[in-house]
């Protein structure tokens, strides 16, 4: 039996592509959090902007981060190829990160913010298509499980760095420090990791999307962003952690526990994902993501309580960024999943922009517990969804 070249490439792929995947995002993700896990307070306390501020600049930057995933999804089917979109994009967010040095108004770190999440929406929906190209389809959700864990144990690592040499080098040291290991991820990925050729899409994009959109997929579309109406970012645990007693030094290790959380439970979601089903797995995160809302609304003071908080929201986001990308080409065709993925992510960034900005609009206006309120209600609005989905649908197609 003769092979064509394209399923022998595929093979040699394999999880070797995975793995070193999992190393360029590790690296990545070192430089990434020694920034995310002072920026919240950096905005705040040294540049002047409030919860209310943070909310937009988050919400806006994973705005254009998510728009960027869609305009790269299209554009990877389109050319048939992975890799040069996802090197344009980690490299681009390894120059802008440092700049965060050199800001003098909220307004500026705005500006980099904006950046960095340009680079991660064009690498995204290509590096998750090249993830997906590398792993047999049963093993889907274990390798996108094993890449989210390498990705965040390099989320667990950053955070201690940043720690450790705050007292050193100070907030804006950190921010040029980062550069170091995003080189090394830009190195591993450029020298070590394989692209892969699928066929060219040469119709337009509209009609890639329509053949997408049917129904089975609208609906889980649907239900994906309404649950992502309520679905805020770490930001605002780190500042929920800042009301409850930890000192600012001390907010890195909150982040660090959140993204060891998030390193524990993805690989062995993933994993189960593929044994019982992606969508019951689905539900759990958001009951997860539930009980992190209830407990930001109630507990309102005590240091250990903050860290409970971050345990809780890295477990529901090692589930639920597992399980959500792992899901995506299970509706969608094998030749049309950067398109698949730009719309799922469309459907993602709109309803983040409007989660971070409500949240941080609550938050301002009337309080943190109003706002946890809110989202309690939009992820039980979501759970319910999933539910009606695994009773009306089957998620695996032919």
């Amino acid at each position: 039996m003769i092979r064509r070249k394209g399923e022998e490439r595929s093979t040699e792929l394999g999880f070797r592509n995975v793995v070193r995947l999992g190393y360029v995002s590790l690296f990545t993700d070192v430089s990434t959090e020694m920034v995310l896990g002072v920026l919240p307070f950096f905005i705040v306390k040294e540049l002047g902007g409030t919860v209310a501020v943070l909310g937009l600049i988050e919400g806006v930057a994973e705005a254009f981060n998510y728009a960027f995933r869609v305009f790269a999804g299209v554009v990877t089917d389109r050319i048939g190829r992975r890799k040069p979109l996802v090197l344009l994009g980690y490299g681009l967010s390894s120059i802008a990160k440092p700049l965060f040095a050199v800001a003098g108004s909220w307004g500026h770190a705005f500006a980099v913010r904006v950046t960095d999440r340009v680079g991660k929406g064009i690498r995204t929906s290509p590096r998750d298509a090249l993830i997906s190209d590398s792993a047999a389809r049963p093993e889907a959700g274990k390798a996108f499980g094993l890449h989210r864990s390498l990705d965040q144990l390099g989320a667990i690592l950053g955070p201690f760095l940043a720690f450790i040499t705050i007292p050193i080098i100070g907030m804006r040291g950190v921010f040029w420090f980062s550069f170091l290991p995003a080189a090394v991820a830009l190195l591993i990925l450029l020298f070590l990791v394989s692209d892969t050729q699928g066929p060219v899409k040469r119709r337009s994009v509209f009609e890639n999307a329509r053949e997408v959109m049917d129904r089975r997929f609208t609906l889980l579309m649907l239900v994906l962003g309404l649950f992502a109406l309520g679905a805020y970012n770490f930001s605002f645990v780190l500042v929920k952690a800042g009301t409850l007693g930890v000192q600012e030094s001390q907010i890195p290790l909150v982040y660090a526990s959140l993204n060891l959380a998030t390193v524990i439970v993805g690989l062995p979601a993933g994993m189960l994902s593929d044994r019982i089903g992606k969508l019951p797995v689905l539900s759990l995160s958001y009951l997860v993501f539930l009980s992190t809302s209830l407990a930001g609304s109630l507990l309102t003071d005590g240091s250990f309580y903050a860290f409970l908080i971050a345990l809780l929201f890295g477990s529901y986001l090692g589930i639920a960024e597992t399980v959500q990308r792992a899901i995506v080409p299970d509706f969608t065709k094998a030749e049309l999943k950067g398109t698949a993925y730009a719309l799922y992510y469309t459907v993602i960034g709109m309803s983040t922009l409007a989660a971070n900005s409500i949240f941080g609009a609550l938050w301002t206006d009337l309080g943190p517990a109003p706002a946890f309120q809110y989202t309690i209600i939009t992820s039980m609005a979501g759970l319910a969804g999933v539910v009606a989905l695994m009773t009306r649908i089957s998620p695996s197609r032919s």
